[in-house]
């Protein structure tokens, strides 16, 4: 009895192990697989800005007293545009400077507008206006400062006359029957008998006293005849102020009552030599006999600085008008006061000229004309000519009567002639 329960219960327990060991090979191979290591996460993008404010009116950053401007800023929420109804409000500094109305617009397609005033200010005075909008999430500003010019004036035309007076085919001619056929455009020619030096042995050029007797006695014109002066000599470089005299002592002994006044070329641009041109300046505002200016009693004598570029400002002090440009067409296009000649703001815009060549066509003269009216540029004295360097100033350019048309459209605020 005792073998066979004891052999009972052996076999018992080997059923009872293989079974087990059964079970557990089953579940081995249904069994799932460990995760994978959760990769990191992806970084979050940068968000765009909640709000955001940009001004896109006005054209021009230079005014005039007591004028008014459209102000126009866009507003951006999360890069979209602005839901109507946002809010943009407008301030200036010194708040004496101008007024707006309305102060705080609100916006309608993204766009916020008011309208500025500005006050009775001097000229080259300064202010910013700034518009600020506000998001739950941030406030975001833009601004603009403005100049403060003088009242604009017609432009007028300045011609370097440098051709010959000679003949009936004469450019002197031509430019008298421009004259005649646009009696309210103001017209300056140089005259530039013996290339600037005259001397006690220059001889008078009839041809040239006879032409600008006929250029002054268009009627109804306040045509101005002035003399070339050189300052400058290849040979010996700078003229001095006893020599510059000397030529401008023999213009009037040569050609008395004709001449309004002189042009100075070659005008320095460094503060080196402000006293010498000062001198020069004095010396032909002090003439009293020998010159004309078509008045009674007879104004001043006027004096154009040719610098060809922007001088310091000391040299608005001593020319009425300075040609801060003499080149060729296309680079005009990319001529700007601003920010390093602001100065030209404290002057009319008479105060300053521009002679460009190489404006090969009729429409490239009036692109250069009308740059040259812009506020911002503020120079009011022009010239253009299809002629190119080498000889731009040795007869008048092709489009020469458009070109005066160009410039009574403008003064008058007509359509310009076609080219």
């Amino acid at each position: 009895m005792h073998t066979m329960n004891t052999t009972n219960r052996l076999a018992s327990l080997l059923a009872l192990t293989a079974a087990l060991a059964g079970c557990g090979g089953a579940a081995d191979k249904t069994s799932t697989p460990a995760p994978s290591p959760t990769p990191a996460p992806a970084p979050a993008p940068v968000p765009t800005a909640p709000v955001s404010v940009g001004f896109v009116q006005p054209t021009s950053n230079v005014l005039e007293p007591n004028v008014s401007e459209s102000l126009s800023v866009n507003v951006l929420v999360n890069g979209s545009q602005a839901p109507n109804g946002t809010v943009a409000t407008f301030t200036v500094n010194p708040t004496s400077a101008a007024a707006l109305a309305p102060v705080a617009p609100t916006t309608v397609g993204g766009v916020a507008n008011s309208t500025l005033t500005v006050s009775s200010l001097p000229p080259t005075a300064t202010f910013q206006v700034a518009a600020t909008t506000t998001s739950s999430a941030n406030t975001a500003t833009d601004s603009l400062t403005y100049y403060v010019r003088p009242a604009h004036k017609p432009l007028q035309v300045l011609v370097p006359a440098y051709f010959s007076a000679t003949g009936t085919t004469s450019p002197w001619v031509t430019l008298t029957s421009g004259a005649t056929s646009y009696p309210d455009v103001k017209i300056t020619a140089i005259a530039n008998p013996s290339s600037g030096v005259l001397t006690a042995d220059t001889k008078e050029d009839t041809d040239l006293t006879k032409a600008i007797k006929a250029f002054q006695a268009v009627s109804g014109t306040s045509n101005r005849v002035i003399g070339y002066v050189a300052t400058t000599s290849i040979s010996s470089g700078a003229l001095s102020v006893a020599d510059i005299k000397a030529t401008i002592t023999n213009y009037i002994r040569l050609y008395p009552g004709l001449f309004d006044g002189f042009f100075l070329d070659g005008m320095a641009t460094d503060s080196s030599r402000v006293a010498h041109f000062q001198e020069v300046y004095t010396h032909v505002k002090g003439l009293t006999t020998g010159l004309t200016t078509g008045a009674t009693p007879p104004a001043a004598p006027i004096v154009i600085g040719n610098p060809g570029t922007y001088p310091v400002a000391a040299y608005a002090g001593v020319a009425d008008t300075l040609v801060t440009y003499a080149g060729n067409a296309a680079a005009y296009a990319n001529i700007d006061p601003q920010p390093g000649n602001t100065w030209v703001y404290a002057k009319d815009n008479s105060a300053q000229a521009m002679l460009v060549h190489t404006a090969s066509t009729c429409t490239d003269m009036q692109t250069a004309v009308k740059n040259a009216n812009r506020p911002r540029m503020n120079t009011g004295v022009v010239y253009a000519t299809n002629l190119a360097i080498g000889a731009p100033w040795s007869a008048l350019p092709t489009y020469w009567q458009q070109m005066l048309g160009t410039v009574d459209a403008l003064n008058k605020q007509r359509t310009l002639p076609l080219c």
